[in-house]
């Protein structure tokens, strides 16, 4: 919501716009009027909507055209004060004011303006049929308000239309000329719509609705309401209601009737409850809850509820019950984001069925493999699934558990990570790629059919360790030996890969170890990759065995996917195990 409300009076000298501010302050029409009142400042807590308001007098008498220029800019709301029983002062709205204000404002975000009749008190008549004709041509005009300073009538209500204008401004919803939403308002409302239907069945049953009233009001409706909205619906719109549930033809044409009755607040705080600012965007602080703090040797996860609330996500767009999510199984749960977050490459990234859609293990690893790597980035994308209004939480940062420092855990030789990381390094050519996919249960014969540029330098899947489910995440280093960063070295395990059948190939792994990891404590595997072919001596001053005696590593471990089935899981089991018991 925003910090505050500023509404600036303007008008002809002699209207009562200084009456007008001093009739609020003092609840009594004031016997001397100077020529401008100072600007006051209404605390948050006497205002309808708890919002501090400041209120600014205008006198041509006492200031420059420069300074009213300044204040139209720095105006949330201009009040355009007119007097009833004077037709000057009422031309001068159009002729003079509205071109003022339109050109120190922004043309893509104008000001709201309010026609404000004082005087009321001085003439029989309403002024109101002349001011109809304005209001219809200038769409920045909100609303029209005849008043009296000196009878107090409609003065409190004034400034409280001024601060609705600003709160729950009409601009963003609606195009009063074409008499429907806007296109942004739109898209955000069926946002909202397709997170609160639970069951993903395209229509908001009675539940559901409960659900989302209590979201945004902190109140259900009782089962009569109910059934009066969906008449409502249901005399105006065909198919607006479906199964006795609300279609999102019905919920956007009741948002539409809202508008046009004047009630924009209900529109906004359903708006605002799933995360959007004025400008119909999702919020920052929305997407990017600023609790988060990571200290260097921890880690970020996933936690339980995080967990559930995926999974049900997953549930509700896996239509066939096949435990994958085909093409547009995948687009329909991604609808609800601005643009599609997961690119060909995940695909490559975590498990997939035979027909290459993602399964329902490789979608949660993927989601893992997300908040390990780039946690802001999860919880933008728990934002537009609406995690924090689904799981009635404060915001998506309670679904992140960050694990102690990698330090404590050596000290106590024990961890409650779940998530473990493997920086795989080798030459060129070596089999780091093979490894990687056949961790995802892919043979040689299978991995051919991925192109190069979809290939994904990770690899995520779970691995069990004593009877516990952990994941284990494989990251291809790219072998460029003098360029290794702090994130290439940091890891929980390394794998060190060369081609068994290609004599030049151990060098490269002897080098990194001696170079980056000997004097450390991560612990190092050697893999001794296409074990299936001839194996060639290595041209190295030691055996990879003897190598490995020496520097008290496990021996070279033999590998293959050029198997006839999926290539055996034995060895990702036992980098999980190093990983968690280094």
């Amino acid at each position: 919501m925003r910090k505050d409300v500023r509404i600036l009076l303007v008008g002809e000298p002699k209207v009562g716009k200084t009456s007008l501010i001093m009739s609020l302050v003092s609840e009594e029409f004031p016997q001397v009027v100077p020529y401008r009142a100072e600007e006051i400042t209404i605390p948050a807590d006497v205002t309808p909507e708890r919002v501090p308001t400041h209120i600014v007098d205008y006198s041509e008498a006492e200031q420059t055209d420069e300074q009213l220029s300044s204040e139209i800019s720095k105006a949330n709301v201009i009040c355009i004060v007119y007097a009833v029983n004077n037709k000057k002062s009422i031309e001068k709205v159009t002729s003079h004011w509205i071109p003022l204000i339109n050109d120190n404002t922004d043309k893509d975000s104008r000001v709201p303006v309010i026609l404000v009749g004082n005087k009321s008190d001085l003439v029989e008549h309403s002024s109101m049929e002349t001011i109809l004709p304005v209001m219809n041509q200038y769409t920045e005009i909100e609303t029209c308000v005849e008043c009296s300073a000196k009878n107090l009538k409609n003065i409190s209500e004034l400034f409280y239309y001024a601060q609705k204008a600003v709160l729950h401004p009409t601009g963003p919803l609606y195009c009063p000329e074409e008499k429907q939403m806007k296109p942004a308002c739109i898209k955000a409302l069926t946002r909202i719509f397709k997170v609160s239907d639970l069951d993903n069945d395209g229509i908001l049953n009675d539940n559901e609705l409960n659900f989302f009233q209590r979201t945004c009001f902190n109140a259900p409706l009782v089962s009569q309401a109910l059934e009066d909205v969906k008449n409502v619906v249901r005399k105006n719109v065909i198919d607006g209601v479906c199964d006795n549930g609300l279609t999102l033809k019905g919920f956007l044409f009741l948002h539409t009737l809202f508008i046009q009755r004047g009630r924009h607040e209900t529109t906004w705080t359903v708006l605002r409850r799933f995360g959007y600012d004025d400008d119909l965007e999702l919020h920052q602080d929305y997407l990017f809850p600023l609790t988060l703090k990571v200290p260097p040797d921890c880690t970020t996860e996933l936690n339980h509820n995080a967990y559930l609330f995926l999974q049900s996500v997953f549930d509700k767009h896996d239509k066939d019950r096949d435990c994958a999510l085909s093409p547009e199984e995948l687009k329909d749960l991604f609808d609800v984001f601005p643009y599609m977050p997961w690119g060909p490459d995940v695909n490559n990234t975590v498990c997939t069925n035979d027909e290459g859609w993602i399964t329902y293990q490789g979608y949660l690893s993927q989601w893992t493999l997300t908040t390990y790597l780039d946690v802001q980035r999860c919880l933008e994308y728990l934002g537009y699934l609406g995690y924090s209004i689904i799981s009635e939480q404060e915001s998506q940062a309670v679904a992140i558990t960050v694990t102690r420092d990698k330090k404590i855990d050596l000290q106590k030789k024990q961890t409650q990570r779940s998530v473990f990381r493997c920086n795989v390094f080798g030459d060129s050519g070596s089999g780091k790629s093979g490894f990687l996919q056949a961790f995802l249960g892919r043979n040689l014969t299978r991995q051919n059919t991925v192109s190069e540029e979809h290939m994904s330098y990770y690899a995520i899947s779970t691995a069990y360790v004593y009877g516990q489910e952990k994941y284990l995440l494989l990251h291809e280093v790219f072998p460029d030996f003098d360029v290794l960063s702090d994130t290439d070295l940091a890891c929980d395990i390394v794998c060190l890969v060369y081609d068994a059948s290609n004599p030049h190939s151990f060098e490269y792994c002897a080098r990194v170890f001696k170079q980056y990891f000997m004097d450390t404590k991560t612990p190092c595997m050697m893999i001794a990759a296409k074990s299936d072919l001839q194996e060639a001596k290595q041209l190295y001053a030691l055996t990879p065995l003897e190598f490995c005696r020496k520097h008290k590593m496990p021996p070279p471990q033999a590998f293959t996917c050029n198997t006839a089935d999926a290539p055996c899981k034995d060895i990702y089991t036992k980098l999980t195990t190093m990983a968690m018991h280094p």
